[in-house]
């Protein structure tokens, strides 16, 4: 790790979910000291705090104040309501958050360096993940703090960014369909299937093969399928066999549609 770069050497974690675990885990593996981790679940706190020997604590009034950095991965609800609470007699310190849609100004009123450390990524805490592959999006509230959390960001990952709070709140609603949405079409699959006794698994080479083709191709040239193609033989066949399920007959609808119309307009 390039100390020389950064004057930042511990952390404390508010927050023990997918994110924090990943997070805090790809910093204990670069040499980073992480101080403690809070959750208002001791349990959640411990599991953490176990992997990156840490201290551990689940009330606001533990927290220490003598770290160099405090990361807060928590949901945006729980950030707004809890960002001065944890500020409380650290307005010194260094504060970030994690999220993707919420502005780095949150903690304007709260303390006096400030900023967001947004990592594009989803997260399960059982899949091992290699952290210098994600982009790590850094804003700061002054040029010092950007600065900073720039390069202590480059010694965890290869690519860093430098963005504003409205370009991350627009990558994090394109990173929502490119991932989250595309999730849930995988779910769909996998209850249309159960129905007819196949297994998932017999989808994932098309998915894999899909998930590659956009590293070669614009994404608009690697769309297939019967709805790019207009073909409506095809797409009524589908619709009939989706009668009994509105729901699913609606999002087949609608999906075909997007996919026509963006191809018109290319």
């Amino acid at each position: 790790m390039d100390y020389n770069r950064t004057k930042i050497r511990s952390v404390v974690f508010i927050g023990a979910g997918n994110l924090a675990t990943h997070l805090a885990s790809a910093l204990y593996d670069n040499g980073y000291e992480i101080k403690q981790v809070f959750s208002r679940t001791l349990e959640s706190a411990k599991q953490l705090a176990d992997i990156v020997h840490a201290e551990y604590v689940n009330t606001i009034e533990q927290i220490t104040d003598q770290a160099d950095l405090y990361i807060t991965a928590l949901t945006d609800e729980a950030l707004i309501q809890l960002a001065p609470q944890l500020t409380k007699n650290k307005e010194q310190c260094l504060w970030v958050h994690t999220a993707g849609s919420v502005s780095m100004d949150i903690w304007k009123e709260y303390c006096l360096h400030y900023g967001v450390l947004y990592p594009l990524q989803t997260f399960s805490k059982k899949r091992a993940i290699d952290f210098k592959q994600i982009p790590l999006f850094i804003e700061g509230s002054s040029e010092e703090d950007t600065r900073e959390l720039f390069a202590f960001a480059k010694n965890i990952s290869n690519q860093v960014y430098r963005i504003t709070s409205e370009q991350r709140k627009s990558l994090h609603l394109a990173a929502v369909f490119a991932s989250n949405f595309t999730n849930h079409m995988y779910v769909l699959a996998a209850d249309w299937l159960k129905e007819y006794q196949l297994p998932f698994d017999v989808l994932l080479p098309l998915i894999d093969e899909t998930a590659r083709k956009v590293h070669a191709l614009n994404p608009r040239e690697a769309q297939t399928g019967p709805a790019v193609r207009n073909d409506k033989q095809v797409m009524d066949s589908h619709l009939a066999m989706l009668e009994k399920l509105p729901d699913l007959q609606h999002i087949y609808k609608e999906i075909s549609k997007s996919i026509l119309n963006s191809k018109e307009k290319n």
